[in-house]
């Protein structure tokens, strides 16, 4: 079953009111989502970014209640079919998640066998087509699909789908991109780039001057025009052939001067401006810099606490993947019979994490052996 793939009929289509449009108007939704793309494409920090804190995020376990399916989850886990080419879970968590930063939202669905209703695959749904709109019961919500010609289809199954939100600000259904806030000072750094592009385009491709200045005697100045069109042909014929690696003299007669156009002046420094910008966009995206091969000055207590925030960052995306993946496991738990429970443990985020409980772990211990050392003198 792909329900965003099947176009239900006609008759399940929900008339949305006039305010519910307001609200949230479709195409506008839809515009900023695809400057986020164009913006990703753009400017290759950005991806860098994401693609980091989705590495980043780290791998997770599912521990089922019953040891007994622990084999069965597992299997599941590693091998379940996602989209036309994906598999496991840790497939579809880490698209949900890349769709969690670039629009402030995800949307997937649970694909069941219509025979044996089991759980047949997961499916990365576009949130470009994909609405909410509130039912009258505020824990329940109508999911809809936008068809082509604008219809918007209600979803039959909603305990079926999958979507979560970031940065939600209060009153909204849908969330924030982290990107929001970056199109203005993108463009900037944009029209930078394109000025240095050009600059470098005319210093490497050279462009020549060549004046001719007939002197002051009657027969060189009427023969002015036809030596100026000699030198032109000359020029032209000696740059032609170094253009093919043939090196030739330029040999003329009389004043005659050369000069590269706009060798006087000199290229901006776009050192500052550039990482101004820059700044900009790895605070709004928490990400260190020396992560994105940023060779900024920062000293060792700096970096720790950069990685500290980055870790708070990753947790806060952490438990908003939680609840998807605890809702998939009991799905699947469900349909092979089982009323057990599903629990996700994710990974330490990085080695320091790991060091610093081993620390904390040995200084335990040596404070326990120094009490029941201490007690047994006494």
């Amino acid at each position: 079953m792909g329900l965003f793939k099947k176009k239900l009929p006609v008759s399940d289509t929900i008339a949305v009111s006039a305010a519910r449009r307001r609200e949230h108007p479709p195409t506008a939704i839809q515009t900023e989502y695809r400057l986020y793309e164009h913006l990703r494409d753009a400017v290759p920090i950005i991806d860098a970014a994401i693609c980091k804190i989705i590495r980043l995020a780290g791998c997770y376990k599912l521990v089922c209640s019953d040891e007994n399916l622990q084999d069965e989850l597992d299997d599941f886990v590693m091998n379940v079919n996602v989209g036309m080419s994906g598999k496991s879970l840790y497939a579809f968590t880490d698209v949900f998640l890349d769709s969690l930063l670039m629009y402030g939202n995800a949307v997937g669905e649970i694909m069941t066998d219509p025979d044996t209703l089991k759980i047949a695959g997961l499916g990365n749904g576009k949130i470009g087509e994909f609405e909410i709109h509130p039912n009258s019961t505020p824990s329940k919500k109508v999911y809809c699909v936008v068809a082509p010609d604008g219809q918007r289809h209600k979803i039959l199954h909603p305990e079926l789908i999958l979507f979560s939100a970031i940065n939600t600000r209060s009153g909204d259904i849908y969330g924030n991109s982290v990107l929001k806030g970056l199109p203005a000072v993108s463009r900037t750094l944009l029209k930078i780039f394109e000025c240095i592009e050009n600059n470098f385009e005319r210093a490497g491709n050279i462009r020549y001057a060549v004046t001719y200045n007939p002197g002051n005697d009657p027969g060189e100045k009427a023969l002015a025009k036809d030596r100026a069109q000699q030198i032109a042909q000359e020029w032209s014929s000696g740059m032609n052939a170094a253009r093919s690696g043939e090196i030739r003299d330029f040999i003329a007669v009389g004043d005659v001067g050369i000069k590269v156009i706009g060798s006087e002046n000199q290229l901006f420094d776009t050192n500052i401006p550039v990482r101004q910008l820059l700044e900009q966009i790895v605070s709004k995206l928490a990400i260190p810099p020396f992560l994105l091969g940023l060779s900024w000055s920062s000293t060792e207590r700096m970096s720790a606490q950069q990685a500290d925030i980055l870790t708070s960052e990753l947790e806060y995306y952490r438990r908003r993947l939680t609840p998807v993946i605890v809702k998939i496991a009991t799905a699947f738990l469900r349909s092979i019979g089982s009323e057990s429970t599903a629990a996700v443990e994710w990974e330490n985020i990085n080695l320091q994490d790991e060091r610093s409980l081993a620390e904390a772990r040995l200084k335990n211990a040596q404070a326990e052996k120094l009490e029941r050392e201490t007690s047994a003198e006494s």
